[in-house]
């Protein structure tokens, strides 16, 4: 339809993909190179900049290769369950799934390929989706090779990488931001004014003692069709969203408390920028 061909555009020109005639940019030459969406093409790209891209590489994959999670079979599903809280990581579900393809890959390596399918089993993952995201990275760090793109090492798990990942998934998807306007997670998303809710499986409603819905999220896609909900959630802080995003696209939000206070922290911003530093 013709408004749909209109959003991709517009979303392209956010993403800075395309100039000023309307062609591509360096940047969206750059993200054609990927054969990835292009939010999550820009978050790979970002990455090089945040020194995160193993981690993004991997995330990606998974993204690429998802569901990784299926339904317990053989094995109890409260067992399942507790297997798979463990692989939960704090900040969200894209460090869960970079949590889950390391767990994987870090298996000692047996003959048999029975030990890593009893393993899946046990944590209710699919193997061929895993194996499949293995194929994806290597495929992915390839074509950034072959570009010469920089490769920055592996340092999951610190905090400073912890706040990487977080702006380079910011610099692809702060078109998918949504705001929990009540506390009980009741999610308005951005761009639209819908209401969803956080999926059954997310690693908020998972872990144990039951916490508050983060107050803002950054998720992967929502379809109306699949019970309401949006898929891949991980919070995120305003003032990354206001630092990252690109300045026109807030100013183009439409009227919302939630544009309201992204506008207000971003003249809160401003003024601490335009501070004389304090002499030492």
């Amino acid at each position: 339809a013709p408004e749909s061909l209109m959003q991709a555009l517009e979303d392209l020109d956010y993403l800075a993909a395309l100039d000023d005639d309307g062609n591509l940019s360096e940047v969206g030459i750059i993200m054609s190179e990927f054969p990835l969406d292009p939010q999550l093409a820009k978050a790979l790209i970002a990455s090089c900049e945040f020194d995160c891209v193993e981690e993004m590489v991997s995330l990606a994959a998974m993204l690429t290769a998802s569901p990784c999670f299926v339904s317990p079979s053989t094995h109890p599903e409260e067992a399942v369950t507790l297997r798979r809280r463990a692989l939960l990581h704090p900040h969200g579900d894209h460090f869960t799934l970079i949590n889950i393809f390391n767990a994987f890959q870090q298996r000692e390596c047996q003959p048999e390929d029975q030990a890593d399918e009893g393993w899946c089993r046990a944590h209710g993952v699919s193997s061929g989706a895993l194996r499949l995201a293995a194929v994806v990275r290597e495929e992915l760090l390839e074509v950034m090779r072959r570009i010469e793109l920089p490769v920055s090492p592996p340092a999951f798990g610190t905090h400073a990488n912890l706040l990487n990942v977080q702006r380079a998934l910011i610099s692809g998807y702060f078109l998918k931001v949504a705001r929990d306007i009540d506390g009980s997670g009741n999610y308005v998303m951005l761009t639209h004014k819908h209401v969803a809710h956080l999926p059954p499986g997310c690693c908020y409603l998972l872990r144990q003692p039951p916490r508050r819905p983060p107050p803002w999220v950054l998720y992967h896609e929502f379809t109306i069709s699949q019970d309401n909900c949006l898929r891949v959630v991980s919070e995120i802080q305003p003032q990354m969203l206001v630092e990252l995003a690109p300045q026109y696209y807030l100013s183009n939000l439409p009227p919302s408390e939630s544009r309201d206070l992204l506008m207000e922290l971003r003249e809160k911003v401003a003024a601490a920028e335009d501070l004389p530093v304090a002499p030492e």
